[in-house]
């Protein structure tokens, strides 16, 4: 890494410093020190955040469109730091970095350009006033979504750049016209640091109020409370774990303005294998299916963690096929010490439950991920709620059923998903027709033949689903119709057109 940090926090285009600091836990090369958030650094940002809003939300869409550009093109001149700052944080390798995930990154401000050009989002409305109208005259009314205040977000664990400080939450909040609170993760402070770097190059380039953007590292439970807490917030944007996304989810609904908290919080993604596909195709859904799991060394949160199938020889070869592809994975390295050794403990949780059967299990060292694999049946599924439960990392679980109708009782079991797959062939149909309203209600998105593993960044992208998938099924973090989480709708009645803005006239 030829990048050294500077290790301070962006507040309204000023490195600023605390008292407080941590080292990074890279999984290579030397560690660095980075300045801690503090609550009095997270008022400082929401003060200056709030100072800019009433500007940058009535910037020219144009001009908020250059603005993301400027971001696109800032985070791709940056490409050489960020490559080897990434890899060495997180081990990812790196075509991961260099070759997906920032261009990933920066195709999504440019998709979001593109988008509030369109003015799709604005989703203007106008009733026609009627003033001869008996026996009550209608005013005119206009319609039209606006921002609703700085926003801050909260980047992830294991998307340094796409899902964290320059990712799709800050995207949508941006593109809004709402200015953005970032709390980098402490798993890639480095990655953080650059990201937020090239968005002040960009807020420079553009002439956007310095306050549109702050970037605070690190800090103790106490920040991330003090920043969903903070009255200037108006909302959250979040990706990460059940337990502290539901924590700070009811931080935001305690407030004495309670505001919305759009959390990505887990899934398990499950596959359901119908009989004719299974049958005809089984050992080659399963050596696909072991590629899915170890991609990234598992730690998507489409991961298809469980695959659902009626007993048969299409099911033992679909085992069999599985199987023997994970035994011929290679270890991985995982983002953090704390993902590596709470996958350990979720499979070693797995081995022991009773009427599961392990096919695969392996002994990962320190920060390495290697795969495990296991079976067991749908009374077993039925009992034992654990196993249901998220295990973030390179695991899998067949689950086998008697018949269709056990199947669809698993079907209906589940909490809510990111994903839900299909495979089927075209025997299959009756059976998916069956099934598939009974998925829908349980997933954001719903495959067929293929693995969720990968979300395009796209206008008909879902990526949310039903509690505890996210904290809000009606929205997206990924695809343009996110940008509806950080707007609000306002009518205006016989408004002047000496006043009228210039979105709401069209």
């Amino acid at each position: 890494m030829t990048y050294r940090p500077h290790g301070k926090h962006l507040i309204a285009g000023e490195r600023v410093g605390s008292d407080k600091t941590f080292a990074s836990a890279p999984a290579d090369g030397p560690s660095h020190d980075f300045c801690a958030g503090t609550p009095a650094l997270v008022d400082r940002a929401a003060e200056a955040a709030e100072a800019a809003f009433d500007a940058y939300a009535a910037t020219p869409r144009e001009d908020r469109a250059a603005f993301l550009e400027a971001i696109a093109e800032e985070l791709e001149a940056r490409v050489d730091d960020i490559t080897p700052t990434a890899m060495a944080e997180t081990g990812l390798p790196e075509p991961r970095i260099r070759s997906v995930e920032l261009p990933r990154t920066a195709n999504q401000m440019r998709l979001f350009a593109r988008h509030i050009r369109d003015d799709a989002h604005l989703d203007r409305r106008h009733d026609e006033g009627l003033p001869d109208r008996t026996p009550m005259p209608r005013p005119d009314l206009r319609m039209i979504q606006r921002p609703i205040g700085p926003v801050a977000v909260f980047g992830a664990s294991n998307f340094p750049l796409a899902f964290s400080v320059p990712g799709g939450d800050t995207a949508a909040a941006l593109a809004a016209g709402c200015p953005v609170i970032a709390k980098g993760h402490d798993a890639h402070p480095g990655t953080g640091e650059l990201a937020a770097e090239a968005i002040a190059a960009a807020i420079a380039r553009t002439g956007m109020p310095a306050g549109t953007f702050s970037f605070l590292q690190g800090g103790d439970l106490g920040v991330g409370q003090a920043l969903v807490r903070h009255p200037l917030v108006k909302a959250v944007g979040f990706t990460g774990s059940l337990n502290g996304g539901r924590a700070l989810y009811d931080l935001c609904a305690q407030r004495d303005e309670p505001i919305p908290f759009f959390g990505e919080l887990g899934s398990i993604n499950p596959m359901f294998l119908l009989p004719a596909a299974t049958e005809a195709r089984g050992a080659e859904i399963g050596t696909a299916w072991a590629g899915s799991l170890c991609m990234g060394a598992g730690q998507f949160c489409t991961n298809p963690g469980i695959a659902v199938v009626i007993d048969g020889a299409g099911a033992d070869a679909l085992r069999d096929a599985a199987a023997q592809a994970l035994h011929e994975m290679a270890p991985q390295t995982m983002l953090t010490d704390g993902i590596a050794a709470a996958f350990k403990g979720g499979a070693a949780r797995m081995a022991e439950e009773r009427g599961v059967t392990p096919l695969v299990t392996t002994e990962p060292a320190e920060r390495s991920a290697t795969p495990f694999l296991f079976e067991t049946d749908a009374e077993t599924w039925f009992a034992r709620e654990t196993l249901a439960e998220e295990v973030f990392g390179p695991l899998g679980l067949i689950v086998r059923c008697r018949d269709a109708g056990e199947m669809e009782r698993v079907a209906r079991s589940l909490k809510g998903q990111l994903t839900v797959t299909l495979h089927m062939d075209d025997a299959d149909a009756a059976a998916a027709r069956a099934l598939l309203p009974i998925v829908e209600r349980k997933a954001g998105r719903v495959l067929f033949n293929g693995f969720p593993t990968g979300v395009e960044v796209a206008e008909a992208m879902v990526h949310g689903g039903p509690y505890p998938a996210s904290t809000n099924f009606g929205a997206t973090s990924v695809g343009t119709l996110s940008i509806r989480r950080f707007l609000r709708p306002v009518c205006f009645q016989n408004i002047p057109e000496s006043v009228m803005p210039a979105d709401l006239a069209g």
